[in-house]
């Protein structure tokens, strides 16, 4: 039976595979203005109008209010704290340094994390005759948008060389 050997790929100088260049200014522009960030305001408002959205949809479907009220209960489980979120990512502290960023990142999403699980145990006491299912509808659907909103960025823009 021949033993298969995978390609020895060992031998050439990690130096050179792991070698790094510094960007000038306008090397960083060019990549900048290719690549647009989206803002997490931009996904917030399209969370937020989904919310409204699925909203209408059960005052529609079903004309109860408990669950027209679910529903955007569990919509706003999800905005709330993304807008905390954002909040605290776009803060001046957050953008010090790389350190403080992934630090702060970090934090916000504990902190979104503890809020949206705050709100889903406050939600028995503050929304009379809840309909769990209908909460989580409003939650699960909202939450489908980051994947909406991945899907939906920019293009990358093609720079002509000159």
């Amino acid at each position: 039976m021949p033993i298969i050997a995978p390609p020895n790929d060992f031998e050439t100088d990690e130096t050179e595979a792991l070698a790094f260049r510094q960007l000038t200014r306008q090397e960083a522009q060019v990549l900048r203005e290719r690549q647009p960030p989206t803002s997490p305001w931009r996904v917030i408002r399209l969370q937020f109008l989904v919310g409204l959205l699925a909203t209408l949809l059960a005052w529609v479907l079903t004309a109860k209010l408990t669950v027209v009220i679910s529903v955007a209960y569990g919509a706003l489980a999800v905005v709330v704290p993304a807008m905390l979120f954002a909040r605290g990512l776009m803060s001046q502290f957050s953008s010090i340094n790389a350190m403080t960023a992934g630090f702060g990142f970090f934090v916000w999403e504990a902190a979104k994390l503890a809020v949206t699980v705050a709100m889903l145990v406050a939600a028995q006491k503050l929304v009379a005759g809840l309909d769990w299912l209908a909460l989580l509808i409003g939650l699960v659907v909202t939450l489908k948008v980051y994947w909406v909103a991945l899907l939906m960025r920019p293009k990358l823009k093609q720079i002509k060389k000159s």
